[in-house]
Formats: C-alpha cells, structure tokens, sequence
C-alpha cells in the first residue's frame, strides 16, 4: 500500500508539473481582455525582468505569452490583466495553428525593453499628451529630452522617440492670433529664444532645424521615431524649409522669404510632398497636408459618431512591420480632432505607408516608412479619446478608456523596437 501511496504522489506530481512547470502565461489581446493598455505595460515589465516575451501577431488581436511564473501572475493581478495559463502541449498547438501558411498570423520575439524618450519642454504645457498618458497608464518608463539634451547628442541612448505636440517651424504652434496674450505663450517665447542664443542658434526656428536633422540622424542611424498631431507635418516642413525663413516678424522679427516656396525642398522631409504652406500666420494651421478641416465638415454633415478610420489588413509572415503596428481588436477606430488631424493623400510622397485611413474625406489617419536604419510614424489628431480637445482642456482618464483601440496604436509603436523583426519575402 505505501508503495502504491508513493507511486501515486510521484504521478500527481509529474501531472502537476507537466501542466504547471511547463505552462505559459497567455495574454488575450481580443475583445475577452480586461484591460488591453495595461497588457501592454505587463509585456514591456516582462522585458525588463529578461522573461521570454512571444508577441501573437493577428493571433486572438495581438495576444503575448510568456512562460508561466507565480511572479508574472500576481503582476498581471494587480494591474487588472486578463490572462490564461497554458500547457505546453496546448500553447505548442497555437504555434503548429500560427504556422499554417493559409493561417494570417506570426510570432515575433520581442528581445528587449525599448529606451523611451519623449521630445517635450520642461516647463508646464497647458495641454496633455496622449503617448505620455497612456505610457503612464501602462507603467512603461520614459525619460523627458528637449532641445538642449538633443543638440548635445543624448539621442543615440535611447531606441525610441516621441515628438511631443511640437512646432518644429519655429511658429510657436501658430497659437499667436489667439495665445499670444497668455502668460504661458509669453513664457514659452521666452524660454525657446534663450535656448537658441545659449546654444549657438540667432532664431528659435533655426534651432528646431537643428534638432529636426538630429532627429533625423538618430532615425537613419537605426533610432525609431513617432510623432502624433502638429509635430508630424511641421516636423516635415522645418526640413523642407531648410534654405528659406517661413516665419513672419511676430515669431523671429523679420518677414518670411516671399520666395520660400520655391526654395522648399521636399525630399529632405520624411512624408509629404508638393504641399503648400499657410501663410497667415492667424491661421491656426501649418499647411495644405492636413485634413483638420475636411474632418470637421465631415462631422457637421454626418456626426461624430460617424467620424472613423479603418486599419488595413497586412500579411503577418509576409509584413511584419505593418502588422505589428497595426494590432488591434478591431479595424475600425474612431476618429478625433487635432491640430493636424489627418493628412491629405494627395501630398503623401510613394513611398510612404498608408496604415489607417479614412476614404471618405480622402484622408490618412496612421502612416509609417523607413530612413536609414531606421523608422518613422506620424499619427493624426491629437487625443483617441477625446474627439474635439482644446488648450486647457483636462486630460483624459483612461482608467475609463482600457479598451481604446486608438490608444493601441500608440502601444503597438512603443513595443515595436522591441521586436526581432524578418525581412521581408520577396
């Protein structure tokens, strides 16, 4: 009997560790998950401690895995994670089901936590920023650099870089016509002009040039940049107005170049091209590339709610990169306003990446390409969860808004330098 009692302890116990010891921690991303921008933050903690991270490509919205510990399990309690555990045998099915070529799905290995910086300036804003909340949100640590940080060459520390609602034309955000009375555009002025002198520049636009090219070097030399609202194309217009001024007196102290236009030289910028500038410098808009008004239109013929922009599908095994940033739990993502809200496909240039768009206004919402080594991402509009926000509005709580597909995107970027990524099949 006692051999029986031992022999029957031994089998529990090598059932339990068959089901247990050789388990994985699976993460759903589809429309079961909790709280999907808070996975995204246990994927990223999951890199910092080495842990093996899978990320399911297509696979149930985007789900990870890890292998199973008490550790990753009581962290995904605490944050309010959705999870599974799964033996070995069953997560192997999944990886036999994700091979299957019919099967529109891969598995990338995400290798290590991303070094996040933010281009943002130190002194108060008097509006939020979407990537820094929802990273604050996830857990996912950043560091803050601004321009002086940048010109000194902090760049190549980190792998990843998010443009902060900047003006890179030197314009102050255009804010002059209705802010130029307000304590926080004075401050601000002040604050860009003593930086420029300090640092060897005789304009506050010259000194956005400088840290546009170097931003520019760290994408080339293999850095991954995204930028959201008016840093997308007043990031592209301040390359591309390299060798004109197309800035009027209130913001530098002399008249724009009454020839700029023809001295723009679009191929220095990443993604548009053939645009044409706003002039008056009342007009809070930088150029013909977005879509702010188009969108309003739209909205005041049909409704917000019918304000959207669908995700387009991609080959998981065949573009990978696309996949991954476009990981969802739909393909249909509400729209929302911004100083740049979308981009004009007519002044997109051919090699530039259409990922989310909305066909009705003839509009990009989500576009990505390559320079160098590296990559780049511009993503209209300003807050996924705020339709129509404006300066001074409060920031948005996304413990009311965990299942943001809009918010996602973002997420997707933060992770993708992460990724041991293939090239691509040809």
């Amino acid at each position: 009997m006692k051999a029986l009692f031992n022999i029957s302890n031994f089998l529990f116990a090598f059932l339990f560790c068959n089901s247990v010891c050789g388990a994985y921690l699976f993460i759903p991303m589809d429309n079961t998950q909790r709280d999907h921008l808070k996975a995204y933050g246990i994927a990223y903690w999951a890199l910092t401690k080495n842990a093996e991270t899978d990320w399911l490509l297509n696979y149930r919205g985007g789900s990870f895995a890890f292998k199973q510990s008490t550790e990753m399990e009581n962290e995904c309690l605490i944050r309010g994670v959705s999870y599974e555990i799964l033996p070995d045998v069953k997560y192997t099915a999944i990886l036999t089901e994700i091979a299957n070529p019919e099967y529109n799905a891969d598995v990338v290995k995400l290798e290590k936590a991303p070094k996040v910086a933010v281009y943002s300036p130190k002194n108060k804003q008097p509006w939020d920023d979407a990537v820094t909340l929802v990273m604050a949100y996830a857990e996912i640590k950043y560091d803050v650099v601004y321009d002086e940080e940048i010109i000194n060459g902090a760049l190549p520390l980190y792998d990843w870089l998010h443009l902060h609602h900047e003006d890179f034309t030197g314009q102050y955000g255009k804010f002059w016509s209705s802010y130029k009375n307000q304590s926080w555009y004075q401050e601000n002025q002040s604050i860009a002009e003593a930086t420029a002198l300090k640092l060897g520049f005789s304009k506050v636009s010259q000194l956005k040039l400088g840290v546009a090219k170097k931003i520019k070097e760290f994408v080339a030399g293999g850095g991954f940049m995204f930028a959201m609202c008016a840093a997308t194309d007043s990031y592209d217009i301040a390359l591309a107005a390299e060798n004109t001024d197309v800035c009027e007196s209130m913001f530098d102290g002399d008249p724009m170049d009454p020839n700029y236009q023809s001295k723009m030289n679009f191929s220095n910028g990443f993604a548009f091209k053939n645009y044409a500038l706003e002039e008056n410098p009342a007009v809070y808009e930088f150029s013909s590339v977005d879509a702010t008004k188009e969108h309003s239109d739209f909205v005041s013929t049909y409704g917000e709610d019918k304000d959207i922009f669908t995700l387009f599908d991609f080959s998981a095994k065949w573009d990978q990169v696309p996949t991954m940033l476009c990981q969802n739990h739909t393909k249909i993502v509400k729209g929302f306003m911004g100083q740049t809200t979308a981009f004009i496909k007519d002044y997109l240039r051919s090699d530039v990446l259409v990922m989310g768009e909305t066909p009705t206004v003839n509009s990009a919402r989500y576009i990505h390409g390559e320079f160098g080594n590296g990559t780049w991402t511009f993503y209209g509009g300003h807050d996924p969860e705020d339709h129509t926000h404006h300066v001074g509005d409060p920031p948005t709580d996304l413990k009311l808004h965990p299942n943001s597909p809009g918010y996602r995107l973002i997420l997707n970027n933060v992770l993708f330098p992460a990724a041991k990524k293939k090239k691509r099949k040809t």
